[in-house]
């Protein structure tokens, strides 16, 4: 039915024709006294007739809006099974969009080559930089003291910083390299708790962590990326206390902390691309980008992830790992 309105709608102006062409031919036999029975004769036979031809034209017209719908999903990769025009009008409108399609192809080849550029470039950068981050780290192993810790963890936080950098960029990327499988959780908890053990040390912040014992379909790398992020927000914004590694069922790993809180008006906006918030504005060095990245690579992986916080309260993440959604590779 709603097929057969919008065929109406596009055709009103034929049908409106065809009604003033009846309404004339009738009164012409009513102005000559014709008699009734060759009124009804010609009306039904043209009616008749009109009938016919509207109900091939609105096959036609129907074939033609199945053959658009269908391409509705490819017409942004070819344009090869477009329907042949009826009429030059047709004609004009699919040859302005074969224009326009290439002009698209055009242009998207180009920012796919320069994105592929742009990739390139600071992966080359990430891997220079790393040698410099190493040389420095080796040249305060012999040192001792507060302010030489202080200098190790600064220098963890850049590099922190730099695999978020390339984080950032391979997220859009075709090649990305997920490898679904399952993967003891605790294996990925304790990498990225080994990563840190240094700062819970310093702080004197508590680690509350019992061996997990689950296993997760997910991407190791990727979501051990989220795991240590989480872990820095928690000991950045936790001047004293603890930070709690848990899980609940059925496959939720929790990680809660007794820092500062977030503010409520903040808590739906902290998975915003640069959103820092009001800890943020106190914290000059808050990029707003962690988080981000975290929501949107637990988005590829299908994987949850939520707040909820108070300030002086402390904060708990929660990220879903039980997904169907996954395919082991």
């Amino acid at each position: 039915m709603r097929m057969f309105i919008s065929y109406l709608a596009a055709r009103w102006r034929v049908l409106a024709l065809f009604a003033v062409f009846t309404a004339v031919f009738l009164g012409l036999f009513f102005l000559y006294q014709l008699p009734v029975s060759a009124v009804v004769y010609g009306f039904l036979l043209c009616t008749f007739i009109g009938l016919i031809a509207l109900f091939f034209d609105f096959s036609a017209f129907r074939e033609k809006r199945r053959v658009l719908q269908g391409m509705l999903n490819e017409v942004t990769d070819t344009l090869e099974h477009l329907p042949p025009p009826q009429n030059g009008l047709e004609a004009d409108y699919q040859a302005l969009l074969r224009t326009l399609f290439e002009e698209r192809r055009q242009l998207r080849r180009k920012l796919t080559t320069r994105y592929a550029d742009t990739v390139e470039y600071y992966t080359m950068w990430v891997h220079q930089i790393k040698n410099p981050i190493a040389a420095m780290r080796l040249l305060l192993q012999n040192e001792e003291g507060a302010q030489t810790a202080e200098l190790q963890e600064e220098l963890q936080r850049i590099e922190q910083y730099v695999e978020m950098v390339l984080t950032y960029l391979r997220l859009d990327a075709h090649s990305t390299d997920y490898v679904i499988r399952e993967y003891d959780l605790d294996r990925i908890v304790r990498q990225a708790v080994r990563k840190y053990a240094s700062q819970f040390i310093r702080k004197k912040i508590h680690l509350e962590y019992e061996p997990l014992g689950v296993k997760v379909l997910t991407d190791e790398k990727w979501l051990l990326f989220v795991v240590e992020q989480l872990l820095s927000n928690a000991l950045k914004y936790t001047k004293s206390g603890s930070v709690t590694i848990r899980l609940e069922a059925p496959k939720t790993l929790c990680i809660a902390d007794t820092g500062i809180g977030i503010a409520p008006e903040d808590v739906p906006r902290i998975f915003e691309k640069g959103y820092t918030g009001y800890n943020g504005r106190e914290d000059k060095r808050s990029s707003g980008i962690g988080l981000y990245l975290c929501k949107r690579i637990c988005r590829n992986l299908h994987h949850g992830i939520s707040a909820q916080s108070a300030p002086g309260s402390g904060t708990v993440v929660r990220l879903e790992l039980d997904s169907a959604q996954l395919e082991v590779e």
